[in-house]
């Protein structure tokens, strides 16, 4: 896996994971507060799409995990 794969899969995880944990009705709820968490890597991911600046992009680097192409050739 690239980077970039690895960044938006762990986006969607945990978007989806703090729905379940937030939403009465949920079988996985527990709170409601869970859903600051959906904000927090919405706004994670806005800030990033206009500054480029991603911490695990950087981390993912240092760990010798490759870039991969721009999204455009997938």
């Amino acid at each position: 896996m690239t980077v970039e794969r690895i960044i938006r899969s762990m986006a969607g995880f945990f978007v989806l994971l703090s729905l379940g944990l937030g939403v009465e009705g949920s079988p996985i709820f527990v709170n409601a507060n869970f859903l600051w968490f959906t904000a927090f890597v919405g706004l994670n991911l806005l800030q990033s799409g206009f500054t480029g600046f991603c911490p695990p992009a950087k981390l993912l680097k240092k760990l010798g995990v490759k870039e991969g192409a721009s999204c455009s050739s997938c």
